[in-house]
C-alpha cells in the first residue's frame, strides 16, 4: 500500500473510520496470515490469531494510528501473537520469555541487533518445526560442524540422504525468511 494513503487511513482509523480499517484489513491480513501461517501450521489457528490480531489495531486504534509505520506494529503484533501461542502450548517456554523480557526492556538504540535476535530465533522455531531426522542432520551440520560424510557415518544412512535433508532443510528456511523479511523492510 502507498505509504500516503497508509497516512490517510491510519488517521482516518484513529478517529475510529470503519472504512478506513476495512481498506487496512484488507491491505495487510494476508500479510499477517503469511506470517503467522510460516510458524504455526494450524490453519484454523492461524486464522484465528489474524483476526485477533485485527481486533486489537481496532482496539488500540489511536495507538496504531500513531505507529511510525504499520507493517511493523503489525509484525510486533504478530510476533507477539506467535510468542503466546508457543508458550500456551509449552513449547520453548523459557527461550521465548527470556526474548521477551529482553523486547519490553530494549533501548531504541539497539533495535537492529534485536531484530536479528529475533529472526533468529524465528529460525530456531522454524527448524524445531522440522521432521525429526531433518532437524538432526541440521543441526550436526550447521552447529556441529560435522561433514556429510561424518553425518553419514555417525547415522549410518547413505551421504546422498544426508545431502537431501540439509537441501530440504535450507528450502524451508527460505520459506520462513521469504515470509518474514516484508517485516523487516
Amino acid at each position: 500500500m502507498d505509504r500516503d494513503l497508509e497516512a490517510k487511513y491510519l488517521e482516518a482509523l484513529g478517529k475510529g473510520d470503519h472504512e478506513a480499517f476495512n481498506m487496512l484489513f484488507m491491505s495487510y491480513h494476508s500479510l499477517v496470515k503469511r506470517f503467522l501461517l510460516g510458524f504455526i501450521k494450524d490453519e484454523d489457528e492461524v486464522l484465528d490469531i489474524a483476526q485477533d490480531v485485527f481486533v486489537k489495531v481496532w482496539t488500540h486504534r489511536k495507538l496504531a494510528a500513531s505507529a511510525e509505520s504499520f507493517k511493523a506494529y503489525l509484525y510486533r503484533m504478530a510476533r507477539n501473537e506467535i510468542y503466546n501461542y508457543y508458550k500456551l502450548h509449552a513449547i520453548h517456554e523459557d527461550h521465548l520469555e527470556k526474548y521477551r523480557n529482553q523486547f519490553i526492556w530494549v533501548d531504541d538504540l539497539l533495535e537492529e541487533r534485536i531484530l536479528a535476535e529475533e529472526l533468529g530465533l524465528l529460525l530456531d522455531i522454524a527448524i524445531d518445526n522440522m521432521p525429526p531426522q531433518r532437524k538432526l542432520i541440521f543441526k550436526m551440520s550447521r552447529k556441529d560442524g560435522l561433514s556429510n560424510e561424518e553425518i553419514s557415518h555417525q547415522l549410518n544412512i547413505n551421504k546422498r540422504t544426508v545431502e537431501n535433508h540439509i537441501t530440504q532443510a535450507l528450502s524451508d528456511l527460505r520459506k520462513v525468511l521469504k515470509v518474514v523479511l516484508p517485516f523487516f523492510i
